[in-house]
């Protein structure tokens, strides 16, 4: 074999090396991408189920509270009525002063607690839900809870007209409720502070604070039920979930939805 063979064997053996070296990487490469496009996929499938999960709860917490709510208002509510209506017709009976005072008392508390059964009812059944807009409902439920008088509930918004489905509004109601529950029992606040806004990047952006003694994240997060909560309900409408909290410097959580670009 002459050189000049030598030397073009060798070029074409250099050659077919760095081609064999080429079509390695790009399956190597290749590889990796179907590799990260199958990851993708399977975590997308899981967001996915767990979306569908957690829609599947929240249909079954609102099936049942509607069914509580039914059986309140049917039951409960009839034989509450009822007691009413006897108490009046003992009150129109009795001639006995001091016994007219305590039964006018005993049908003063039962109409109360059929009004507040009433209301309950009605909460508990969606009505209230479907019929009214969110600034409306958070309203009602500052005025709730600050009939309790154990802080200062502040509510501000820039909402004209916030039209939202049922699902966003449970959503958003609901997130509401835990929060000021919380803040009442654990934190010691003086002041809960509730704003909701729309803006040219937010669909709408809900914030709440307090000004109570904060937690321990990583443990309340780890065990608490009530956070759970409230991301879990964030994530089944798509919206961003943020919690702060410090010591002495209370909380703070604050949901978004965006607006598409």
């Amino acid at each position: 074999m002459g050189k000049t063979e030598l030397l073009l064997t060798i070029i074409i053996f250099n050659v077919f090396f760095a081609m064999f070296i080429v079509a390695v990487m790009i399956y190597i490469r290749k590889y990796k991408q179907r590799k990260v496009e199958y990851l993708n996929e399977i975590q997308l499938k899981n967001e996915i189920h767990q979306k569908e999960l957690l829609a599947t709860q929240l249909e079954i917490q609102q099936a049942t509270m509607q069914q509580i709510g039914r059986e309140l208002h049917d039951n409960i509510g009839q034989k509450l009525t009822l007691a009413s209506l006897y108490i009046q017709q003992l009150l129109y009976e009795n001639k006995v002063l001091d016994e007219s005072e305590r039964i006018d008392q005993i049908s003063q508390i039962i109409n109360q607690s059929l009004q507040d059964l009433r209301s309950l009812s009605k909460t508990l059944t969606d009505d209230n839900i479907n019929q009214k807009d969110i600034v409306t409902l958070i309203q009602e439920e500052v005025d709730n809870a600050s009939v309790l008088k154990k802080c200062k509930i502040h509510f501000e918004h820039n909402c004209k007209c916030l039209d939202l489905d049922f699902v966003h509004k449970n959503v958003l109601l609901r997130i509401t409720q835990e929060f000021i529950q919380n803040s009442i029992k654990h934190s010691q606040c003086e002041n809960i502070f509730i704003i909701l806004n729309t803006s040219e990047e937010n669909l709408w952006e809900l914030k709440i604070n307090d000004d109570g003694i904060g937690f321990d994240i990583d443990k309340i997060l780890s065990n608490g039920i009530g956070l759970t909560n409230m991301k879990n309900r964030t994530a089944i409408i798509g919206a961003e979930f943020n919690l702060e909290s410090n010591a002495n410097k209370g909380t703070a959580i604050e949901i978004k939805l965006k607006k598409l670009p």
